[in-house]
């Protein structure tokens, strides 16, 4: 399965074109955004889970990244409420599940051969860090060989001047509206820039909360086989 598995074209993805599909598990369906591969694949996706709904235990070959939207996520290791960020590494197992429900953003197989860190950070008690213009602030949450994760706060009218992303940029709006020169994404919008691409990003009135991947495009990650193979 290809879904937006081209990763020279930029996509946009707002929250009225969302689309869920059911998964192999009952009460468990997946937006799926970007997606190389079957069942196991190279995937981006916003999952949600019914209450009560949950997976078998399983090991994440690949590893996986979450960020928890709404409710709140579980495994056997903890409950993991909306704000919470999360990496599973290669060889990791674990049988998550929510007992209320839940929706969460997932990334599989773009982990790196040699990035093993697990994190748990719950996003409403870490520090946020003065950003590179007035009005906007950063909250870091991982970086391994120049892939970098991060929620970045816009403040109402901010604006920041054109810049290239050299390993391209991933963009979900979490709150508020985010803007460019190309366009106005309202919360629930998912943009993926190419590598090399250029913009320059403000926000109106409203201001933003946006969650941000960057250089992860031609980083040698583990899922890119899946792409190569497709």
């Amino acid at each position: 399965m290809q879904i937006n598995s081209d990763f020279s074209q930029r996509v946009v993805i707002q929250p009225e074109e969302y689309e869920f599909i059911p998964s192999p598990l009952n009460g468990v369906s997946r937006m799926m955004l970007d997606r190389a591969g079957g069942e196991v694949a190279r995937a981006t996706s916003i999952v949600r889970y019914e209450a009560g709904a949950g997976y078998s235990g399983h090991t994440h070959d690949g590893g996986e990244e979450i960020y928890v939207l709404s409710g709140t996520f579980s495994d056997e290791h903890g409950d993991y409420p909306a704000g919470t960020y999360l990496r599973n590494p290669p060889g990791s197992a674990h049988t998550p599940f929510s007992a209320a429900g839940c929706t969460i953003l997932v990334k599989l197989w773009q982990f790196a051969q040699d990035d093993s860190e697990h994190l748990t950070i719950n996003t409403h008690q870490a520090a946020w860090l003065p950003g590179q213009v007035e009005g906007l602030s950063v909250m870091p949450l991982h970086e391994h060989n120049g892939v970098s994760t991060a929620l970045v706060k816009w403040a109402p009218d901010t604006r920041f001047g054109g810049h290239v992303h050299p390993g391209g940029e991933e963009i979900l709006v979490l709150n508020g509206v985010f803007n460019d020169e190309h366009g106005s994404y309202p919360a629930g919008s998912w943009v993926r820039n190419p590598r090399y691409s250029q913009h320059t990003p403000f926000t109106g009135e409203e201001g933003a909360l946006i969650f941000v991947k960057v250089g992860y495009m031609g980083a040698n990650l583990l899922g890119d086989q899946f792409i190569s193979d497709g």
